[in-house]
């Protein structure tokens, strides 16, 4: 995990690293990025360092078939609640995971505007308003952010993923997203 900025060593690019646990326990925010089905895993351990941190969570937890996501190992539930669930201290954001990757991080190459969609329980709504200013930073305008309510609503989002092989199918590797049009 990068720790700062990269700094120059003889003339070459040294990038500073650090472990899960104490990038865990120096951030303001985490983003899981990790591979959905073993997020609670890996996540659960880290309990005391996510302690009255932002878990920006983007991953699906669902069950390969052949490269692609398949089934949800979360039915009747999802992802989100079983991390806030491990890590009540925790303030769980779900985001970003109704698209393909690109699109995260450039939701403006798409020729449709994109939705991004947030759910959490977080009760002030600093979270939520912390994690939409990021997005904001990533080139997501107000009008594409659809705040869908607390950590429950985490629920269809993930669900959204089972079209994600059908569409890849058809398509290919080509950016995409869900788009909430009035």
């Amino acid at each position: 995990m990068d720790a700062g900025g990269p700094a120059v060593d003889g003339g070459v690019p040294r990038v500073p690293h650090t472990d899960q646990r104490t990038a865990a326990r120096t951030a303001d925010v985490v983003i899981n990025a990790t591979p959905g089905d073993s997020s609670l895993e890996r996540l659960g351990g880290l309990h005391a360092e996510l302690a009255g941190k932002i878990l920006v969570d983007v991953s699906n937890a669902t069950r390969d078939a052949d490269g692609l996501p398949g089934g949800l190992c979360c039915p009747g539930g999802s992802l989100a609640e079983r991390l806030q669930a491990a890590l009540p201290d925790t303030r769980v954001v779900k985001t970003l995971n109704t698209m393909l990757f690109t699109v995260m991080t450039d939701p403006e190459s798409l020729a449709t505007p994109p939705t991004v969609f947030v759910s959490g329980d977080d009760a002030d709504a600093d979270a939520k308003q912390a994690v939409t200013g990021l997005l904001g930073d990533l080139g997501w305008q107000p009008a594409w952010i659809e705040d869908l309510g607390d950590i429950r609503t985490a629920r269809a989002t993930e669900a959204m993923i089972l079209v994600v092989p059908h569409v890849l199918r058809r398509h290919g590797l080509r950016p995409f997203a869900v788009s909430l049009t009035r």
